[in-house]
């Protein structure tokens, strides 16, 4: 067993705030993770940060015309309180802006190049010359050589989640300008991954095949096989951390170099706080070292920071790095830029008190193996069907028979059936079978787990039926209430990693108390006493009264979040909309020739084996005329009768489907792709008027 653990988290870019893919893939869990090994008694030390110095901080301060300063220093803010408020337990969250943090990466960067673990390189790196200056990462934006995504970034592809340089991809452009770059040369210093190949096969391919998970893993031994290449460390940017070299002159450490040794600053800045000695935490082979992080950091994690500490030769390396896919949102991708997201910060204002119904559903939906999708409906069905219908209501049971019969004292119980001794002994398997789960981050498992055992109070409760046996076997009662509130204790800590917020009001409701573990008057149990002990709440104590642990949440609450998405998806879809660029100019004789009339629709129908047309009969003020339209897909015929509309009158006729057509009907098109009438919204435009 290791004396002690350092879990990091995945740095969280400053460009915008956490949402709900961040938590489920990387903060969650670790959550879980560090609470648990506290609750069973280990030194932790749960590390995070953020990530100020990316490119995308760059790009968004250019856009709102302020500086990357300003854009970091809010969206800090945001992300730490949100975390929080959510409940993360860090025992520091820091940034890399911090003057700690540019002192450690630059020593950092420092001690390698003395050991002549650099080589330096000048190549030919994409330049945009109406921006003057080289096109780093996300300045970058072409097509994908793997899969062929046509908006790849320069430094990787989020479609297929392949890592690779700018200069990889084809057709790029200055997402600055929208110019093709030229190249231009340009020193770096690099990280010669080709050197460590031979220990990453080793360390990885061999040393972690089985305890590795499967995406982990197989995603690192393609990049193995492939064949490692030295990787840049620097960047020609004038935003983040000064290259400490003689010709580093307006470049800044790489973000992927800079950021994973935010972990260690980090610690650094939390020892200095505590007055704590951090090296233990980085560089004790006693200690075991977790990185959480999303699927799209797995190679910067498992084999550049690995190699770079391997490099530096004093430091341990990860134990595991349980990396997880990515979460979409109804049916979409996640994306901060587009707004499809549910944004932590705004969760916690719409729903207050309620962190532990969002922890849940994100676990429970966790995309541990593969992508998964979270809905609003299932969010819902989560909370109402499981929360409130499982553990919240063997909760509430519990407590209010225990107040109605006792006056809130727990009862000495009588015998014991066998019923009763399984029941007992159950609770005792559940510490061991949730820690196995949480041990082999099975998160998801352990959650249901945790479910599993408020589903067997509930099936006991539902049995036992004490409500009607108070009526004939007042002994029998006690011991059916005093076996039910040895369940409630059992989950009132086991719930802790996963629930929290629900853990501290439980534990109020049946009045135990933590204190120190050599205080007599200690009530509330241990993660590790849950298996050991035969009581969990004594016989006499005395519990409080009983408050909701979950509320059910209604259709018009969900009706709510999803009119928002759909406010997003149409806000994005009028942003990108792509204007048609004007036509070929002509002359005013040119204009003139069209006879354009206002119009009425009077007939309309469907025609025959067709799927947009429509026949129609309008009255153009000059004649009463038939002219079939393309717009089935978008009215029906009912809709369209009576329709005021703008007809081109005097184009050449034509036979669509065996029909003449005797005109056109003007229509536009909204950047979602439903057609529009181009009709007057004067009513005392008459049928017949030109227009001119």
């Amino acid at each position: 067993m290791p004396k002690r653990y350092t879990i990091t988290t995945a740095l969280p870019y400053t460009n915008g705030p956490i949402h709900i893919g961040h938590l489920a893939g990387v903060y969650v869990p670790a959550d879980i993770y560090a609470r648990y090994l506290r609750l069973t008694g280990n030194d932790v030390l749960l590390i995070g940060g953020s990530d100020e110095h990316g490119v995308p901080i760059t790009i968004k301060a250019k856009n709102e015309g302020v500086t990357p300063q300003d854009i970091v220093d809010k969206y800090h803010a945001i992300i730490k309180k949100s975390f929080e408020d959510f409940g993360i337990t860090y025992d520091n969250y820091s940034r890399t802006s911090a003057p700690i943090h540019h002192e450690t990466a630059s020593e950092f960067f420092k001690t390698l190049d003395a050991k002549g673990e650099f080589i330096e390189e000048t190549s030919e790196q994409l330049y945009d010359a109406e921006a003057n200056q080289f096109l780093a990462d996300r300045f970058v934006i072409g097509t994908c050589p793997k899969c062929g995504n046509e908006e790849s970034y320069g430094d990787q592809c989020e479609n297929c989640g392949t890592s690779h340089n700018a200069t990889d991809l084809i057709n790029p452009k200055s997402a600055i300008t929208g110019n093709v770059p030229t190249l231009k040369q340009t020193k770096h210093w690099f990280l010669p991954l080709d050197k460590h190949e031979a220990f990453l096969k080793e360390w990885i391919l061999e040393g972690h095949k089985k305890d590795w998970k499967s995406n982990v893993y197989g995603q690192c031994k393609s990049w193995i096989d492939d064949g490692l290449r030295p990787r840049a460390v620097t960047r020609d940017l004038d935003w983040g951390i000064p290259v400490p070299a003689e010709g580093g002159e307006g470049k800044v450490l790489y973000v992927w170099f800079d950021a994973p040794i935010g972990y260690i600053s980090s610690t650094k800045e939390w020892a200095q706080r505590e007055g704590k000695d951090w090296e233990p935490y980085w560089k004790d082979e006693d200690t075991k070292l977790v990185h959480f992080i999303g699927k799209d950091n797995i190679v910067f994690h498992c084999i550049i920071f690995p190699a770079m500490l391997k490099a530096e030769g004093s430091f341990i390396l990860p134990d595991n790095v349980p990396a997880n896919e990515f979460l979409n949102l109804e049916g979409n991708k996640l994306s901060t830029s587009k707004n499809w997201a549910v944004w932590l910060h705004e969760y916690l204002e719409e729903f207050p008190g309620q962190q532990d119904v969002l922890r849940y559903a994100l676990n429970a939906n966790a995309p541990e193996t593969k992508d998964n999708d979270f809905t609003w409906k299932d969010f819902q069905a989560r909370n109402n069907n499981e929360l409130v219908a499982i553990f919240g209501n063997f909760i509430n049971r519990v407590v209010v028979l225990t107040n109605k019969y006792y006056e809130g004292v727990v009862p000495t119980p009588a015998d014991f059936t066998d019923v009763d001794t399984d029941t007992l002994a159950a609770i005792k398997a559940y510490p061991d079978v949730i820690a196995s789960s949480i041990e082999r981050y099975r998160f998801r498992e352990a959650g249901q787990e945790l479910m599993n055992l408020a589903r067997l109070g509930n099936k006991y409760l539902a049995d036992a039926e004490p409500w009607k046996m108070i009526k004939v076997d007042e002994a029998r009662t006690k011991t059916i209430m005093y076996v039910a509130l040895q369940i409630a204790s059992a989950l009132a800590t086991l719930s802790e990693p996963f629930l929290p917020f629900t853990s501290t009001k439980l534990k109020g409701i049946l009045n135990v108390s933590s204190g120190d573990s050599t205080q007599e008057n200690r009530i509330e149990n241990t993660w590790n006493e849950i298996n050991t002990k035969d009581v969990l709440l004594a016989a006499g104590h005395n519990i409080g009264k009983a408050e909701l642990l979950f509320s059910k949440i209604e259709d018009k609450t969900i009706q709510f979040q999803l009119d928002k998405l759909e406010a997003s998806k149409k806000a994005n879809e009028i942003a990108n909309a792509k204007v048609e660029p004007q036509k070929d100019t002509i002359t005013f004789e040119d204009f003139t020739k069209l006879d354009i009339r206002i119009g009425t629709i009077l007939e309309a129908e469907k025609m025959p084996k067709t799927k947009k047309l429509l026949k129609l009969k309008v009255d153009t003020g000059i004649d009463t005329r038939t002219i079939v339209s393309g717009i089935a897909e978008s009215f029906t015929a009912e809709e369209v009768v009576g329709k005021r509309v703008t007809v081109l009158v005097n184009l050449a006729p034509r036979a669509l489907r065996g029909v003449e057509s005797q005109g056109m009907i003007l229509m536009t098109e909204t950047p979602d792709g439903k057609l529009v009438f181009v009709n007057p919204d004067d009513a005392s435009v008459s049928n017949g008027l030109q227009v001119s």
